[in-house]
């Protein structure tokens, strides 16, 4: 019993160090607003619930940056109009909350944080190093804005999405960050310079995707209540 209440001592602990990075000092707020009954976008059955609701998103996340990154009028309205070099944490929490408002919360929350986006996007506009125009409106840019993380949340759902697995220890960040290039195809690869490695990916880098992303899901999930016989 005591080894029980010391794993829950922890993975409570480790759990709401992982929520206040990503969700913020907002974060019980946005968490109460977001359990309220209402009428929601998605029922509970969605696959979209089911892939945003998982740890892997916590690479599929990081993939979809590094595409983005490959569109050079997104990045230049992100680096002219982000403050993600300031303050990288509040990017996070801001778009996590998006993600979940418009997955899970109430369909009149959702609506609004749309909106919200929206109006920023229109007052986003600027010009690029290359000298070409940009907007953040621009459908073009939304299109691969969204397609990119689409493709990246499916992929890592696939690849580590919850299951029994092996723990194997490794850096969290250095294996986020890994199993988020094991994930890019290779034309994606070539212009970020980064190596293709089957091997070491296949042997190290997904395992080890495995195993820290079942941590965090164990942090963030607690286990149903034992029933009393």
């Amino acid at each position: 019993m005591k080894a029980l209440d010391a794993a829950d001592l922890v993975r409570d602990r480790l759990g709401e160090v992982i929520f206040q990075r990503v969700a913020g000092p907002q974060g019980p707020r946005h968490r109460q607003s977001i359990n309220a009954p209402g009428e929601r976008w998605f029922g509970d059955d969605r696959p979209i619930r089911q892939v945003h609701g998982d740890s892997a998103m916590f690479i599929g996340g990081l993939t979809a940056l590094l595409l983005q990154s490959l569109h050079p009028l997104a990045m230049a309205a992100v680096a002219g109009h982000s403050g993600y070099r300031g303050d990288p944490w509040g990017r996070l929490q801001r778009t996590s909350y998006f993600l979940a408002v418009t997955t899970f919360g109430r369909a009149d929350d959702a609506r609004e944080a749309v909106a919200r986006v929206r109006a920023i996007h229109q007052r986003i506009a600027g010009t690029a190093p290359d000298g070409r125009p940009y907007a953040a409106s621009d459908p073009h840019l939304l299109t691969w804005v969204h397609i990119a993380e689409a493709d990246s949340f499916l992929r890592a759902h696939a690849r580590f999405g919850a299951q029994p697995l092996e723990a194997v220890a490794r850096p969290p960040h250095t294996v986020l960050a890994a199993a988020a290039v094991s994930l890019l195809p290779g034309w994606a690869r070539r212009p970020l310079r980064l190596p293709r490695l089957p091997v070491t990916e296949a042997t190290v880098v997904r395992p080890a995707g495995h195993a820290l992303v079942h941590a965090i899901r164990w942090a963030l999930t607690r286990p149903p209540p034992t029933p009393i016989s």
